[in-house]
């Protein structure tokens, strides 16, 4: 006879709250490079309709730039839509991963594919209650959403005006924000050695292979590894699984 599994601990404000600002926090980080894609899509002949539909349509940022990039240099917008999809393969591996861990049912399933990018991913994987993993996608997403379409109509607006967008370092603000969140989960030996390599096989593909085959390149690297058992893990979760009386003093039974 099994045994239900005990009810998770309840979130408290002070967390929940903690969980919201970073969302948000990275919401402004991610949704201020909206302005760097409106510009340079108005620039690349798209109207601002058609940006700002992108932009809620799609909502994800390289897919949209990758599209977006092979139209400005006069490629069939069919296969800047190719690109785009090579680049968005990743948020499949993503899903994997977040589905169960959310464990939305229907509409709301439905509803959550659409916020899959990588900030959200970031933002729940790494938490410890269902609870709590579920805050951090829905502050998250919908902060990057809602900011990145509003920066988006801006720069878009605002078109060749703003100049460069580089200029203003934000190329960069994505890449930070992203490396912020995953610098945490970079404890074990097993996650650094995974960075290593991802980083040495995808900057190597670079100059050799086409825009998002690097990405993926780097992704199966991971998934690779994550295929292979971390004791350390294993052994990590044990000890959580403990009673609080057993934790305190080592596990040991007298």
């Amino acid at each position: 006879m099994t045994t239900a599994p005990p009810p998770e601990p309840a979130l408290s404000p002070n967390d929940r709250s903690a969980i919201i600002r970073d969302g948000i926090a990275v919401g402004v980080a991610t949704g201020v490079y909206g302005l760097s894609f409106g510009a340079i899509s108005v620039a690349a002949g798209l109207t601002v309709l058609q940006t700002c539909a992108l932009s809620i349509l799609a909502f994800t940022g390289a897919t949209q730039f990758a599209l977006v990039g092979v139209v400005a240099s006069g490629g069939a917008p069919m296969s800047g839509m190719v690109t785009g999809l090579l680049l968005g393969t990743r948020n499949t591996l993503y899903g994997l991963r977040v589905a169960p861990l959310l464990d939305w049912r229907g509409w709301r399933r439905a509803a959550a594919a659409h916020f899959l990018i990588d900030e959200t991913t970031a933002m729940s994987v790494n938490r410890a209650t269902r609870a709590a993993a579920r805050i951090g996608f829905l502050s998250t997403g919908l902060a990057v959403f809602a900011l990145w379409n509003l920066a988006t109509l801006a720069g878009a607006i605002a078109g060749e005006s703003l100049g460069d967008p580089r200029i203003y370092g934000l190329d960069t603000a994505v890449a930070g924000a992203f490396l912020a969140l995953a610098w945490p989960r970079l404890k074990s030996r097993r996650n650094q050695l995974v960075a290593v390599l991802a980083v040495a096989l995808a900057l190597s593909l670079v100059p050799v292979t086409a825009a998002g085959v690097p990405v993926l390149a780097a992704a199966v690297i991971a998934l690779l590894m994550g295929l292979v058992p971390d004791s350390s893990d294993t052994d990590e979760i044990r000890a959580d699984e403990l009673p609080a009386a057993e934790r305190s003093d080592g596990g040991e039974r007298g």
